[in-house]
């Protein structure tokens, strides 16, 4: 056993220790000194237990890691560490966890046994999906719990990590029962349930000057610290079952994966590239998985609440949808004070704004937002709205299999149906005539 890891199970056992019984310094004393082997408690250990009485009033039943933590900085450790410590330590059976009162609604979840029966789980298989014994980095593709796939963007590379199906369906619960309920700010609307592109877009619609801003490597930039902090404080869950959810929901990139990247040529790019390895490289919340989204909109409400602020400030609007940032308003807009600002407030949050993305657009132009004209209602772009119903008048007159051009038979009704929805769900209006145009297309296969 190295050094490190035998003060970290020191540690751990002391405090489970002092935490298995009443929180009075003779019986806290006695405790400790039955689990590390002594007949008879040392000077040290007194001191210790002193030490952490004055830290803490009252037992923290539901922060054992923060209060392993906080022995190896007191005096007392460190004495303790001069002298002979016994490197066996007695595994007490902790006092049922407290649970701290929720700061926002959240489904009660008191101990691991009660996270484990919501997830339908044993105790191994908490442990095992949650990489308690963090393999993900180093095991091979059988034993991983995502799967990993590039894709090539214009900027750089995107990997995405899909999960195996039982720990989607492990994720999908989490969300329901535990996301699900906390409220996100009014500024996200990205996988938010009632809000869509458009409301997100809606707000800029006829403004004089539109900001478009890009947070960098967005979920990667998450690291599982800034999750757990979250699960403990906004969503009030004990520490052991918030360190357990922070496991289930994020991951590391396996270091095979890295290794098949090719290195850019550019040096921009490769500082990118480089950027983006640092935070894989770490446990951070995975892009592909059902929690995600909704975890980044949690540990984003401080960001929003910071630049919804800013903006008001500015005589704007704000909105983000995921990691694109959108302001808009007055002239005041649209001359840099105001992204040089939400670049500092951006880096203060742990973010990066990608600076290459940053656009200005002022009402002269066609002002895009995540891929809707707004100059004066939410609507696709002309060219877009002139192709697809191109598209659906040629499948009502000539047959829908006169169209395909390459694509997969078997998924065109529903390509083109998905077209006419997302159509729909940005201009009602115009969604409304695509609907109608739909309804005359014979989709049977001798429809031509």
């Amino acid at each position: 056993m190295t050094t490190a890891r035998r003060a970290e199970v020191l540690a751990t056992g002391i405090a489970t220790a002092l935490l298995a019984g009443r929180w009075r310094r003779p019986p806290m004393v006695r405790r400790v000194a039955v689990a590390l082997g002594y007949r008879r408690a040392p000077r040290w250990v007194g001191t210790l237990v002193g030490e952490v009485l004055e830290a803490y009033w009252q037992p923290p039943a539901d922060r054992p890691r923060e209060l392993a933590g906080f022995i190896r900085t007191t005096a007392g450790w460190a004495r303790g560490q001069e002298a002979d410590v016994p490197p066996r330590v007695v595994r007490w059976e902790p006092v049922p966890t407290s649970v701290v009162r929720p700061r926002l609604p959240t489904v009660e979840l008191s101990d691991l046994s009660v996270l484990a029966r919501l997830l339908d789980l044993d105790q191994g298989e908490l442990a095992w999906f949650a990489d308690a014994r963090t393999l993900e980095r180093t095991a091979a593709e059988p034993l991983r719990h995502y799967r990993w796939r590039a894709v090539d963007r214009p900027a750089g590379v995107r990997l995405l990590a899909a999960p195996k199906p039982r720990l989607k369906e492990i994720q999908r619960r989490l969300l329901r029962h535990v996301l699900d309920p906390v409220p996100v700010h009014d500024a996200a609307h990205g996988c938010v349930r009632g809000r869509s592109v458009r409301t997100a877009a809606a707000p800029h619609a006829r403004a004089a000057v539109v900001l478009r801003m890009d947070l960098e490597h967005f979920f990667a930039g998450i690291p599982a610290p800034r999750v757990h902090g979250l699960l403990l404080g906004q969503a009030g869950l004990p520490e052991p079952v918030a360190h357990a959810v922070t496991g289930l929901v994020t991951t590391v990139l396996p270091a095979a994966v890295w290794r098949r990247i090719p290195l850019p040529d550019d040096l921009t790019a490769r500082e990118r590239h480089r950027r983006l390895g640092a935070g894989l490289a770490v446990p951070h919340l995975p892009q592909g998985a059902p929690t995600s989204p909704a975890l980044a909109n949690l540990v984003c409400y401080r960001l929003d609440r910071r630049l919804a602020a800013l903006a008001a400030s500015f005589d704007a609007t704000y909105t983000r949808y995921v990691d694109d940032l959108t302001f808009s308003g007055g002239s005041r807009v649209g001359r840099g004070r105001l992204a040089e600002l939400v670049g500092d407030i951006a880096r203060e949050e742990g973010f990066r704004v990608n600076t290459a993305k940053t656009r200005t657009i002022s009402a002269a132009r066609r002002q895009d937002v995540l891929g809707v004209v707004v100059n004066d209602h939410p609507a696709l772009p002309r060219r877009d709205r002139d192709a697809l119903r191109a598209l659906l008048h040629n499948c009502a007159t000539r047959g829908w299999t006169t169209q395909l051009r390459g694509r997969d038979p078997a998924g065109f009704r529903d390509h083109v149906l998905g077209r006419v929805a997302w159509a729909a769900s940005v201009d009602p209006a115009f969604g409304a005539r695509l609907h109608a145009m739909a309804d005359r297309i014979d989709w049977s296969i001798d429809g031509s």
